[in-house]
């Protein structure tokens, strides 16, 4: 859950909170930070956080459902915005696209520069944490209810 909420915190840092919405207002083709390692470290992101919370509840037999359920999901997201970029970006997305991974993060083969909005990300993710606080508090009480410690 940790390293999948860093991975997307970093991504947002190198973005900016523009990734966050559905538009076609992108003026920029970010391809340094974890976007040199993966087209979609977000995501990827995400797909770490369901596995480390899934874990965590200990209902393992639902980590092969989440996994069928999140490639369901962002299969139809992922075509939609690789849509858009190829649309906005044309040959200059498809370079990006020919020489990084889609899901599997890899290092790039060269470094990459860019900027990075740490205080802009945080601000962004601040409901993301709130939100795990509730799930974990949540694990907490259901682990001090079943062995009666209170």
């Amino acid at each position: 859950m940790v390293l999948g909420e860093a991975w997307r915190m970093w991504g947002v840092a190198t973005a900016g909170t523009v990734t966050r919405r559905r538009s076609r207002e992108v003026e920029t083709l970010v391809s340094h930070g974890p976007f040199a390692w993966s087209r979609n470290p977000l995501y990827v992101g995400n797909f770490l956080i369901w596995m480390g919370v899934i874990t965590l509840s200990g209902v393992l037999w639902f980590l092969p459902v989440a996994v069928l359920l999140f490639a369901l999901e962002y299969f139809y997201i992922v075509r939609y915005e690789e849509g858009v970029l190829e649309s906005i970006f044309g040959a200059d997305y498809l370079r990006y696209k020919e020489h990084t991974p889609r899901w599997f993060p890899r290092p790039p083969a060269r470094g990459t520069a860019g900027d990075f909005f740490w205080a802009e990300a945080w601000r962004s993710e601040l409901s993301t944490f709130l939100q795990y606080a509730v799930i974990l508090g949540l694990f907490y009480a259901k682990a001090r209810w079943v062995t009666g410690r209170y």
